[in-house]
């Protein structure tokens, strides 16, 4: 049987009859630290081994042919008057020439076959992957030599301007820095970042997807940060070097307790507590301690489903069957909120037995198939192939 990588490079040969690069590009879970990027706090991400593939090359041409391989689908566009099209998937591959161009950097027109087996919808980040991985693919082609930040930092510009998703930057940063079994350590602020080993021999990654997003997702995600940014003002009064909840500790929190609305004080203690449990994952990561790495993550979860309150009862339901099970070290939801996946942590001798026990139980309480995917942590966004023919 053919891997993707194989039918995305035949593909390109018989729609346009030339010799492409092959570049792919990783989705990411998240082990540990959510809602923490955009109070300026830290972030565990990694890349992992579901990805999309493109195959591309020049065209000699003012014109851009994009086909995805996924939706089956061609689109065609003029390299001169890029703007945004009412082609959902053809938008994130045009935000980012947009980028190139904006920056000065003379595009050629371009050929594209692109596809990938990231599913969607479950929170892996396939709108970064695919806008890391064209960016990475153009530098390559034009030999630009763009730092990867400067090309992370292109990639989120194109979502927020050409998908209208205001998304923090640890998505396309996971995409384009992932390295082979480690997680990366995100300072949002800074934008410093150190790699940690993931000790993986003996463990995989499990994802459960509740294939639930309720409706709740984006108004409450906004309402979050307007609680966060209420928390801050109220520290500055007293605190005056205070810029986001990365600069509290739970001890001034506690000082001033009386002064805070009930809900506020909750969601300023998650945040200020789940950076703390970044920074002490991250401790156990390097001393190779996944029982405790595993209870990180599932006092994670309690923190985001009764003092964030951004859980629902799905995720909740799957974190305290997953905990009833020997062979996992720890679980927790994962990404915004409200719906998508867990993420679980499980020897490996014990996943089939996790995946069908969880599976029967969700059936049994919900009536719904869970969908379950096995992830293992890759290196970013890079190079595949390239024609002979081509200087590197």
């Amino acid at each position: 049987m053919k891997t993707l990588e194989e039918t995305i490079h035949q593909k390109f040969k018989s729609m346009f009859q030339a010799e492409p690069i092959l570049v792919r590009s990783p989705g990411r879970v998240n082990l540990i630290g959510e809602h923490t990027d955009y109070n300026e706090g830290f972030v565990l991400p990694a890349a992992i081994n579901k990805e999309i593939y493109f195959a591309i090359a020049f065209n000699n041409s003012d014109r851009l042919r994009f086909h995805s391989h996924d939706m089956e689908e061609n689109a065609e566009f003029e390299l001169n008057a890029i703007s945004k099209t009412n082609i959902g998937w053809a938008n994130y591959l045009l935000g980012v020439v947009k980028q190139f161009q904006q920056a000065n950097l003379q595009v050629k027109g371009f050929d594209l076959v692109f596809g990938g087996n990231i599913p969607i919808g479950a929170g892996l980040s396939s709108s970064a992957a695919v806008e890391c991985g064209l960016a990475f693919a153009l530098d390559h082609l034009h030999g630009f030599g763009l730092e990867r930040l400067t090309m992370v930092k292109m990639a989120q510009k194109a979502e927020h301007e050409f998908a209208g998703v205001l998304c923090g930057i640890m998505d396309q940063f996971a995409s384009m820095f992932g390295r082979q079994q480690h997680a990366v350590k995100l300072d949002c602020r800074s934008l410093a970042y150190e790699y940690f080993p993931v000790d993986m021999h003996d463990y995989r990654i499990v994802l459960c997807d509740t294939q639930v997003k309720h409706s709740l997702a984006s108004s409450e995600y906004n309402t979050r940060r307007k609680e966060c940014e209420t928390g801050v003002a109220l520290l500055q009064q007293h605190y005056p070097e205070v810029q986001s909840l990365r600069d509290t500790t739970v001890a001034m929190l506690e000082q001033h307790q009386a002064e805070f609305d009930t809900v506020v004080y909750k969601r300023c203690k998650y945040i200020v507590l789940e950076n703390a449990r970044v920074e002490e994952a991250c401790r156990h990561l390097q001393r190779g301690e996944m029982q405790a790495f595993g209870q990180n993550m599932y006092a994670s979860h309690a923190g985001l489903q009764h003092d964030y309150e951004v859980s629902c009862p799905e995720l909740d339901f799957l974190v305290a069957e997953a905990k009833k099970q020997e062979g996992v070290l720890g679980a927790r939801m994962m990404g915004g909120g409200f719906g998508g996946c867990t993420i679980n942590l499980v020897r490996l001798q014990e996943i089939d037995a996790f995946i069908a026990q969880q599976q029967q139980a969700y059936q049994r309480q919900f009536g719904v198939n869970l969908k379950t995917y096995l992830a293992e942590i890759v290196d970013g966004s890079s190079l595949v192939a390239q024609p002979e023919t081509k200087k590197a």
